[in-house]
């Protein structure tokens, strides 16, 4: 399966060492895996090394157990001069009772960088399907909202 540059799969099997207390693989787990599955979408789009700048909307909607096979989907929604928005979503599949369940979904805000670790330029990314125009839609809702949201923390601190 060739996927184009822009996009990224991983599927990982949950194994007992991922487990919390409550025998259900432990959130922090989950997020180590989604940092590094938007780091390689990311990187293999842009050609180079990148860093997380912020992870937005994420929204744990069910358990993942032990003994399931989890795939992150990995997609470049939008990108701007150097940063990228990579949109992950997470499905878990139950392999004896072949059910498959969408567990995880977030947006990733990464950064390319240079080798002194300055910001580099990004290719910019031409979105060509219906679901790839309404995917690079919500990620420019979701900038603007993110451009607001400091706005308003600043003008909080402002005041101090």
């Amino acid at each position: 399966m060739d996927l184009p540059l822009h996009q990224l799969t991983m599927t990982v099997l949950m194994t007992p060492e991922t487990a919390n207390f409550a025998g259900n693989v432990h959130g922090g787990t989950l997020l180590k895996l989604l940092d590094q599955v938007a780091y390689a979408c990311a990187s293999r789009y842009a050609g180079r090394y990148v860093v997380t700048l912020s992870v937005d909307q994420v929204v744990f909607r069910q358990p993942i157990h032990v003994g399931e096979l989890v795939s992150f989907l990995a997609s470049v929604n939008h990108t701007g001069n150097s940063s990228m928005e990579i949109g992950v979503k997470v499905v878990a599949e139950d392999i004896r009772k072949r059910s498959v369940r969408h567990v995880v979904s977030c947006f990733f805000t990464m950064v390319a960088v240079d080798e002194a670790g300055r910001p580099a330029k990004v290719p910019a990314l031409r979105p060509s399907s219906p679901d790839e125009r309404r995917r690079h839609a919500a990620a420019e809702v979701r900038k603007s909202m993110r451009r607001e949201m400091q706005q308003r923390f600043e003008a909080l601190h402002a005041g101090n």
